[in-house]
This record gives C-alpha cells, structure tokens and sequence, in this order.
C-alpha cells in the first residue's frame, strides 16, 4: 500500500514539477506583436491559395493527358 501512495505522490510531484517548467519557458517565447501576426498570416494565406491554383492546374494537365493516353490505348 505505501509503494502504491509514493507512486501516486511522486506521479502529482512531477506534473508540477512539468507544468513549473512549461509556464518558465513560456515566459521565454518570443510572441510576435500585432503587425507581425496579421503579416505572417497573410503570407500563409497567399501561399495556400497559390499552391492550391498552383495544384488544380497541374491536376488538369494531368487528368487531360491520361485521357488523351487512354482513349489512344482503347482505340
């Protein structure tokens, strides 16, 4: 029973320990002010919507050339 208790003791002993640690190493991140976020998102977005036009071109390509091979081949 006692091994049972100190398991449960030092179990509690290291979340604490864990969640001292992760406020202390919060408080050393860098958070972006305002301009920054609203700019770094804004770059995201571009780059999805790019990247997406970018993937829907080549997936045209793609789906007319692999007709054009098929309908060669069933001839």
């Amino acid at each position: 029973m006692m091994g049972f208790l100190q398991k449960i003791r030092d179990s509690f002993k290291s979340v604490v320990e864990f969640v001292k640690d992760t406020r202390k190493e919060l408080n050393n991140v860098s958070w972006p002010n305002r301009r920054e976020l609203v700019s770094t998102t804004m770059v995201v977005i571009v780059a999805v919507f790019f990247f997406g036009f970018f993937l829907w071109v080549v997936d045209i390509i793609v789906s007319y050339t692999m007709d054009l091979v098929f309908r060669r081949l069933l001839r």
